[in-house]
């Protein structure tokens, strides 16, 4: 019996013992809040366990006995870990809060400890410079290894003496402020100076849908702070599905200024100001690069990535830059040009100006609203049909399993089949927005694919969780085309975890380089703009009917009409994140955000800048999403995915010897280099033609 069986066999908590629930699935019906801490406490125990029986053992370092017991050990922590990291932010409970800011710095502690566990280091140092003695280990063994010690190495493995400490203690500062960093945006996105009262008078250009919503949400505040309805009010905030139909559709401009005002100052002063935080994040990471023989954390980062360098990064951003300027400058001129009209010739757009008279130029052009869309995305009917996208390019069906526990009630659990009958994963929906939920989307898992020496194979647990706003009544729930396409990438992540084929956990999955994961959640929203796919599921909610050709092709026309300024926009985002990892000498407390901020963006600048409004310090991607010197995947990932696409769109949408080929990339994980994957699939590398194509600017 193995040590971790041993520990497990004297608990009852249900985190520590195999779970009874279907395929072993997370037992959210039995555990109780202090589990989840307790459980991961003990998990590190048996972890340390673990460890210690790989560094011990007097038998020579082997593949065997050293990395892929390495890989294998430390299962029991990662769930614990996954289970409580993944309800912060699903449920967002206060206590749950507290237990992940106490457990951080431990696990922290515990990582950094592994990473610089010497015994295990020399081991590993072994195996890598003995691998070309076996010329039995498979490819996938191979890379493990290289990997492996890549990761030791590229962590401080190769540090010593008082440098090694260094980092240790860099690390669990580091990790502190991650946490502080997210748990500010989620608080601050629910503080109650983030929402806006409207009057029944200043609702004017709202749909009726959105009014319905903000009505409900402020019926429900008012009866959390004891007060009676009042009718004629409204409540708006800064999540997104209040926010954006707001910024789009209101036609009070001054409301419009003062939700963006309050949106753009989030985290900034008050109880959850982050902005000494995240120069602290940008020092400690400089610091770290330093330690490692490195001059900016991005050249320290991006070792592991298909772009490899900043400069190669830059080189990405410039060329989209040089690309897109002019269109998007155009399109500006246009859309204030439009607003002048109604106006006056004074009138100056602002950014609280562009997605209200963009949408209305839009319409205008194309005769296409965002709501004409909507009455053909009731979210049962998407449902399916996103998820029969996975059917027809891979075979892959779902059925629902309501005796897999599930965290919340508003959760769907689904059992995930190939094609040929055999189960393929476990697939958790969350569809619906709740006070307390972190905003956005996300796929994350809460057990990764794995096989044993046997080749059995330990089946994903995969979760996507979204925000659509929830029925009211007996309503329907409608969703906006953006709204799908977040569902469509989401899913593209959660199938790249579901088709999972590898045998170590940390080459399975969504375990790749940074700047290739986005490549699968992205080609999943080609399909959103193809006839083809949109009458399978996109039928008129009170009528049955589909959706009309000529609105399909007004709404791609609408796509390209914005594309440059959404190009930009995340230009902006991607030059941020490279400002403050190319740093060489340290921010100043006395630093001032807004400045750094304004000349990092300026050559990628969209609208003159609006005093107290920024973007570092809500900007969870870089600062405690994992982002850090690669927000530039999201654009890398757009000129894969477009030329990925077109493969499909020379050979048929749907075409069976495409989508088998694309099929691969997807069960691969990290177990081949990307580019290497990715030329087998294409027959070559790709290049920005299709994406400059499929947004009009070429």
């Amino acid at each position: 019996m193995t040590m971790a069986n041993e520990a497990q066999g004297g608990s009852n908590n249900p985190l520590l013992v195999p779970s009874d629930a279907p395929y072993q699935a997370v037992p959210f019906n039995k555990i109780q809040l202090p589990d989840y801490e307790e459980a991961i406490m003990e998990a590190i125990k048996i972890h340390d366990g673990e460890i210690e029986a790989i560094v011990s053992t007097s038998e020579e370092p082997t593949f065997e006995n050293t990395i892929a017991a390495l890989d294998r050990s430390g299962s029991l922590l990662n769930e614990s870990v996954l289970a409580l990291s993944n309800l912060v932010e699903a449920v967002g409970d206060t206590t749950m809060m507290q237990m992940m800011t106490r457990v951080t710095p431990i696990l922290s502690d515990h990582s950094t400890g592994l990473l610089l566990n010497d015994k295990l280091w020399q081991r590993i140092k072994k195996v890598h410079e003995t691998k070309g003695e076996r010329s039995d280990l498979s490819p996938e063994a191979m890379r493990l290894i290289d990997e492996t010690y890549r990761s030791f190495a590229e962590s401080g493995a190769n540090l010593e003496g008082e440098a090694r400490e260094k980092y240790r203690k860099l690390s669990a500062e580091l990790s502190d402020l991650n946490v502080k960093f997210s748990q500010n945006v989620t608080n601050g996105m629910a503080d109650p100076e983030r929402r806006m009262w409207v009057k029944e008078a200043d609702t004017a250009g709202l749909p009726e849908s959105i009014k319905a919503a903000a009505r409900e949400a402020a019926k429900e505040a008012l009866e959390a702070e004891g007060k009676p309805d009042d009718t004629s009010l409204y409540l708006f905030t800064v999540y997104a599905p209040s926010y954006t139909p707001f910024m789009k559709y209101a036609d009070n401009r001054e409301l419009r200024e003062k939700l963006y005002k309050i949106n753009g100052s989030r985290n900034v002063g008050g109880q959850y100001d982050n902005t000494q935080i995240l120069k602290d994040i940008a020092n400690i990471r400089l610091e770290i690069a330093n330690l490692m023989g490195k001059k900016t954390f991005a050249e320290y980062q991006l070792q592991g990535t298909m772009a490899a360098t900043p400069e190669r990064v830059m080189e990405l951003l410039e060329d989209l830059r040089q690309n897109y300027t002019a269109p998007m400058q155009a399109e500006l001129k246009e859309i204030e040009e439009y607003a002048q009209r109604t106006e006056g010739a004074d009138f100056k757009l602002m950014p609280w100006d562009y997605s209200y008279w963009s949408d209305k130029l839009k319409n205008d052009k194309y005769a296409f609203n965002d709501e004409d869309m909507k009455p053909y995305f009731e979210l049962e009917n998407t449902i399916n049909g996103v998820l029969g996208l996975a059917t027809k390019l891979y075979g892959y069906t779902f059925k629902e399993n309501k005796n897999i526990p599930v965290y919340h009630p508003d959760v769907k659990a689904y059992e995930v089949y190939e094609k040929d009958g055999s189960i393929l994963g476990i697939l958790y929906a969350d569809f619906f927005y709740r006070p307390g939920k972190a905003p956005g989307a996300w796929m994350t898992e809460f057990r990764t694919e794995t096989k044993d020496d046997n080749g059995k194979r330990t089946l994903p647990l995969i979760s996507i969780v979204c925000n659509f706003s929830k029925p009211v009544g007996k309503e329907a729930v409608l969703l906006t085309p953006y709204e799908v396409e977040t569902f469509l990438h989401e899913f593209g992540h959660a199938l790249h975890g579901l088709s999972a084929q590898a045998t170590y956990a940390s080459l399975s999955g969504t375990n790749v380089y940074h700047d290739f994961v986005e490549l699968f959640s992205q080609f999943n929203e080609n399909y959103l703009t193809e006839q083809q796919f949109l009458d399978s599921f996109a039928k008129h909610y009170k009528t049955g009917k589909k959706m009309p050709k000529d609105l399909i092709e007004k709404f791609i026309r609408a796509q390209q009409y914005a594309a440059a300024y959404a190009c930009m926009r995340q230009l902006g985002f991607g030059y941020l994140d490279m400002a403050y990892h190319t740093i060489e000498e340290p921010l100043r407390a006395s630093s001032d955000v807004a400045v750094f901020e304004e000349k990092a963006q300026d050559p990628v600048r969209v609208f003159d800048v609006v005093e107290g409004c920024l973007t570092s310090p809500s900007f969870g991607h870089i600062f405690s999403g994992g982002y850090a010197a690669g927000y530039y995947g999201y654009k890398w990932a757009e000129l894969l995915d477009a030329d990925a696409f077109a493969a499909f769109q020379e050979n048929g949408i749907f075409d069976k010897k495409t989508a088998d080929k694309f099929k691969k990339m997807l069960q691969s994980g990290g177990t081949v280099d990307p580019m290497e994957l990715y030329i087998e699939f294409r027959g070559k590398e790709p290049t920005v033609d299709a994406l400059l194509h499929r947004d009009g600017i070429k």
